[in-house]
């Protein structure tokens, strides 16, 4: 009996001229192909490949430029708001979720290289190598065009994202992010008042978070950590919409 074909490293599916033109219309920057090439280049591909060059060390570069893009503009579009509430907005931006989701609207999996084992468990589709291979892309758009071409390509890309890290960061730890508003508007720090109800084996958690005296928010949850971050959020929000409407004059 002959011996079971191996499966052979993946290839494009679409050619990566294809991806420079997109990439060109986006940033303005006119992408060396063969330096993209590499940028698409999983290192299993270049492991099966007698050690070929593959995307990390644009990957590295990348993450640094886009870090440094989207820090930019929070920077300037937040001018009042402290290191730390700066640090959650970008973490809601530059992280593999928010990358992914970036490529896959790029169609990004179609053009990657990849080896055997990560072409059988679906790497086309893999937030993880999608993620790194979006910041390497970012590398190589800087590369070819500079800061400018690569700041004008992460905006055009995820500027949504960007212009709702606000709600995003804030998500990632509700009560922290309300002591910090509540911090920058100098209305002390927040008190929970929690109630449960039901057996031991099934209760429910509510939860109503003060302000300065005044009940801002109310959450209800399976553990009392669930219903106190519910009701930090339902605050955040309020205190948001009060600030920016005074901000406004609405």
């Amino acid at each position: 009996m002959s011996p079971a074909k191996r499966p052979r490293a993946d290839v494009p599916q679409r050619p990566v001229g294809d991806l420079a033109s997109i990439l060109q219309q986006r940033s303005g920057a006119v992408v060396d192909e063969p330096l993209l090439s590499r940028a698409l280049t999983h290192r299993s591909f270049a492991y099966e490949n007698g050690g070929i060059p593959h995307n990390e060390r644009q990957e590295f570069l990348g993450d640094a430029v886009l870090g440094l893009v989207v820090t930019d503009h929070l920077y300037d579009a937040h001018p009042d708001l402290p290191e730390g509430q700066l640090a959650k907005f970008r973490a809601a931006v530059v992280n593999s979720r928010a990358l992914a989701k970036v490529a896959r609207e790029l169609e990004l999996g179609g053009f990657l290289m990849l080896g055997r084992g990560e072409t059988t468990t679906g790497g086309r589709d893999k937030d993880s190598i999608l993620a790194d291979t979006m910041e390497a892309v970012i590398g190589t758009v800087y590369l070819c065009g500079g800061l400018p071409a690569a700041t004008k390509l992460v905006h055009d890309l995820m500027g949504d994202l960007i212009q709702q890290s606000a709600l995003l960061g804030a998500g990632l730890d509700w009560k922290t992010s309300l002591q910090e508003i509540t911090s920058t508007l100098a209305l002390g720090v927040p008190s929970y008042q929690v109630e449960e109800d039901g057996p031991d084996h099934d209760k429910t958690f509510t939860a109503r978070v003060m302000i300065a005296e005044e009940q801002l928010g109310s959450g209800v949850g399976r553990s009392k950590k669930a219903a106190e971050q519910q009701a930090a959020e339902a605050a955040w929000r309020e205190l948001k919409a009060r600030s920016d409407a005074a901000a406004t004059g609405a």
